[in-house]
Order: C-alpha cells, then sequence, then structure tokens
C-alpha cells in the first residue's frame, strides 16, 4: 500500500532484491524501464516516461540522489486546466501523464539519507 497508493514517490531499502523483484513483476505489463545511476540518458527516458506514464525504477542507488531527480521527486506538478497537467523538469516544461510512476530501491542495508531525500519520498 505505501509503495502503491502514497502521494510521493516510494525509495525501497532492498538488500536482498525483494522489492525489486516484486516491482519488475507488478510493472511487467506496462513495460517498466530500469536503470541504475550510472546509466547514460536517464533524464531523456524519465522525460519520455513522465509524458507517456510508463513506470521507471532506477535501482542501486546510493545515500545520495542526483540534483537532477529533485523536480521528479518534488512532484511540482501544474495544472494547467482542462484536466492536463505539466510538470517543469529543467528546462523543459513536460506534458505530465498521472499513469506515471518512479520507483527508487537501494541495496544498502542501512542508508542514512539527507531530510531532503526524506521529505520527497516514501522511505521503506
Amino acid at each position: 500500500v505505501l509503495v502503491t497508493k502514497s502521494r510521493r514517490f516510494p525509495l525501497m531499502i532492498d538488500p536482498q532484491n525483494q522489492a525489486n523483484a516484486w516491482v519488475r513483476k507488478m510493472e511487467e505489463t506496462r513495460q517498466l524501464r530500469v536503470f541504475d545511476p550510472n546509466s547514460k540518458d536517464i533524464m531523456k527516458s524519465l522525460e519520455r516516461a513522465i509524458e507517456f506514464g510508463s513506470p521507471v525504477m532506477l535501482e542501486n542507488v546510493g545515500e545520495e540522489l542526483d540534483p537532477s531527480l529533485e523536480p521528479i521527486l518534488a512532484k511540482n506538478i501544474i495544472d494547467n486546466g482542462g484536466g492536463t497537467l505539466s510538470l517543469k523538469v529543467g528546462d523543459n516544461v513536460l506534458d505530465y501523464n498521472p499513469q506515471f510512476m518512479f520507483y527508487i530501491t537501494t541495496k544498502l542495508s542501512n542508508p542514512h539519507y539527507t531530510p531532503e531525500v526524506s521529505t520527497k519520498t516514501t522511505i521503506v
């Protein structure tokens, strides 16, 4: 329930990869895209996923998240009226699809996240 119904995106502490496997199985019909922090073009892929409502999983993160993820984690969604939503990511204003889901997992067993990360995610 915390992962699927929360207002914030989940950050799952997952040293045994159980949450990772569960998310992959749950989202396999929606074509889950999986990245790690060292992947190229994460932001471009995230922008496309936001527009098309695709699920994305960022796995094996450390104790600090990339600052470029901040506008996505903050969910600063703008209501344009007429049922359209948008989200500003960097210099781009993207159409926001409410079906978009962003999962973050870490293999660290006892991570210490900053208060900023803790307030923008649901740590499970």
